[in-house]
């Protein structure tokens, strides 16, 4: 019985990411509207009506693929996250291990960018995407509390401190930007510069 269980359990973890993949495969070629339930599930070798076993429709396939991408991200940038490290420190390593993070997926990050400029983003509750990130969300709000970080408005502050590696991620914004230590040493110090006091 439980052996039986345990495969059922592995054929449903395989079914579930050949699905995360599919939809985020499709989404990236063909865009939202043209990505069907159908063609995702025969891009994921599943019939369509498994699908509706995980997700009761095409609008939350799409959402909840884009959660599992930040709640992936969240933990990869908070794995050994280590808050005694001088503020400064801990941003920067965050910082090297999104690049590095976008770097080995570009796909997940060309779905997460699509997904939030679509209307797709209003489905999507935005606390619990924040709770995959309130390690370093804890962080920045240490810094203000220190006066070590300017205390704005903490949507202003995160575009500050995020918003350009998503920029500099994207290869048809920033066409020349090459990926090295060094380049995001010194954007990373750009956007330190702006943020702190």
């Amino acid at each position: 019985m439980i052996v039986y269980f345990n495969l059922m359990r592995i054929k449903d973890d395989i079914k579930q990411d050949a699905l995360f993949e599919a939809t985020i495969k499709l989404v990236n070629e063909i865009g939202f509207a043209a990505s069907s339930v159908s063609k995702i599930a025969k891009e994921a070798g599943i019939s369509p009506a498994t699908i509706y076993v995980y997700h009761k429709n095409k609008e939350e396939l799409l959402v909840s693929t884009y959660i599992q991408v930040k709640k992936t991200m969240g933990a990869i940038i908070h794995e050994n996250f280590d808050d005694s490290l001088p503020i400064r420190d801990i941003l920067k390593t965050i910082w090297f291990k999104m690049f590095h993070y976008i770097a080995r997926h570009p796909d997940y990050f060309q779905y997460t960018e699509q997904f939030s400029n679509s209307p797709y983003q209003s489905l999507v509750d935005k606390h619990e995407i924040e709770k995959y990130f309130d390690p370093v969300i804890h962080v920045l709000l240490r810094g203000i509390e220190q006066k070590i970080i300017k205390n704005v408005n903490f949507d202003i502050l995160t575009a500050f401190i995020f918003y350009p590696i998503v920029a500099l991620s994207n290869a048809r914004v920033c066409q020349d930007f090459e990926v090295t230590d060094e380049n995001i040493e010194t954007a990373f110090t750009l956007a330190w510069d702006a943020i702190k006091l």
